[in-house]
């Protein structure tokens, strides 16, 4: 750093979207604190890596990321400070600091919020930068946490180890954070949690999600709001009405049901039957007819025999889901199912989540090619190199579904789409 220079700072994002929102809140108060951000690390005063570590793999590649910013000049140099932040030093904490010593400080979950302390302890006598907005904008899209935390101790995740009990964020939080977004341009807000359907349940007002979600459309009709990451118990008959009743609540529902047998369900910690999730989504689909519907579904636990895994199989073609995420079975160190016996090999994991991903790949693409001639709205997201206009319908929820390709509209604005084609998981729509 120069003397007299305003410090420069590069976040780097690892894992999903409950971090983007930790790094944009932290990006957010050092931008207020009179910081700079910048998008380039190799140019930044200080790096800091927001970590995930919610599965082994998401773990390697944090610490990857890690050492690529380590390996940088002007850190090696030690022109540049290094921070690291998020799910690592939560789950692994004072262990860190022996093995990663080029990290000048380590900033777990939940104190995201010391950032600006942080570094300026890094920092002394630094120099502010002036008029400097105190806001980051996520563009067209962008996600809000309404909780964090979760207490359902799924024998298989280190979430509750990693972010703590489940705690409601106030419906005062989320509107001021959701009127600043929509303010910076924001036309879909995303609402994320670790469990989403119990927000509300710890809070005095006896509110709940469908509460919330109403109150959110009423007060922003312009503006879309979804939904992710809902478990099972939290699809109820006054969420199902929210959906049906408010235009600007996407139907879409994203119900991470893991798996469909019961002894496995169990030995998760989960609840649930086959017949029982069976039951659900039809009721969904009546009461919400048109709804889109993702799952998550985890292949190779413990214990899953070949017959097991064909229920499974079976369970995806009877429900036909319009999305499915698949990920074989990853065992996490300090949790139940470690210790359990009967473990899969890494092959056999890895052949039988392929073998459900090209299922539900084919269910899924039968299921966009229906949509060929049906007349959607979609929010116009950006441009390609090309000059090629994208975006996404009601029926795509961000990273994960696909996108809209359209020939006009402006970025930003909802337009009305008729689709043409579709190319597995994209479409392609003439603008009306």
């Amino acid at each position: 750093m120069r003397e007299g220079q305003v410090i420069g700072v590069c976040i780097i994002t690892m894992g999903c979207a409950k971090n983007e929102v930790d790094s944009a809140d932290m990006a957010s108060r050092l931008l207020a604190a009179g910081y700079r951000m910048l998008d380039a690390p190799e140019e930044a005063d200080a790096i800091i890596v927001n970590t995930c570590s919610f599965i082994q793999a998401a773990t390697e590649e944090s610490i990857e990321a890690i050492f690529e910013a380590a390996g940088l000049p002007r850190v090696r140099a030690g022109r540049t400070e290094l921070v690291v932040a998020g799910c690592m030093p939560a789950r692994y904490g004072e262990d860190l600091a022996d093995s990663l010593e080029e990290v000048k400080s380590f900033v777990p979950c939940g104190k995201e919020d010391d950032i600006v302390a942080v570094l300026d302890g890094l920092f002394p006598g630094r120099v502010r930068a002036q008029g400097e907005p105190g806001m980051v904008s996520q563009g067209p899209s962008a996600y809000v946490k309404i909780s964090d935390g979760c207490d359902r101790f799924c024998s298989y995740c280190t979430i509750p180890f990693i972010r703590g009990r489940y705690h409601s964020f106030s419906f005062e939080q989320i509107e001021a954070d959701v009127a600043r977004a929509v303010e910076s341009g924001a036309r879909e807000i995303v609402l994320i949690a670790q469990d989403s359907g119990r927000w509300g349940q710890d809070l005095e007002e006896g509110r709940d999600l469908a509460w919330l979600l109403g109150a959110l459309a009423q007060r922003h009709p312009r503006t879309w709001l979804r939904v992710m990451y809902l478990q099972p118990e939290g699809v109820t008959d006054r969420l199902l009405e929210c959906l049906r009743s408010h235009d600007n609540v996407c139907s879409y529902l994203d119900i991470p049901f893991q798996h469909c047998n019961e002894r496995i369900l169990r030995s998760m910690n989960r609840k649930g039957t086959r017949e029982s999730y069976l039951r659900l989504v039809e009721h969904v689909r009546a009461a919400v007819p048109g709804i889109t519907l993702r799952t998550t579904l985890i292949a190779g636990f413990p214990g899953e025999t070949e017959a097991d895994f064909e229920e499974l199989c079976d369970f995806i073609e009877d429900i036909d889901f319009d999305y499915v995420g698949v990920f074989p079975y990853s065992r996490e160190e300090g949790t139940r199912a470690a210790g359990l016996p009967d473990q899969i090999d890494q092959d056999s994991k890895e052949e039988r989540a392929q073998q459900v991903r090209e299922l539900a790949d084919s269910l899924s693409q039968a299921r966009i090619a229906n949509r060929i001639g049906q007349d959607m709205d979609i929010l116009v997201l950006g441009e390609e190199a090309d000059g090629q206009l994208f975006g996404r319908a009601q029926c795509q929820a961000p990273d994960v579904d696909g996108l809209t390709y359209l020939d006009r509209g402006g970025i930003g604005a909802v337009q009305r789409v008729r689709i043409g084609a579709t190319l597995f998981y994209e479409m392609e729509g003439e603008a009306l």
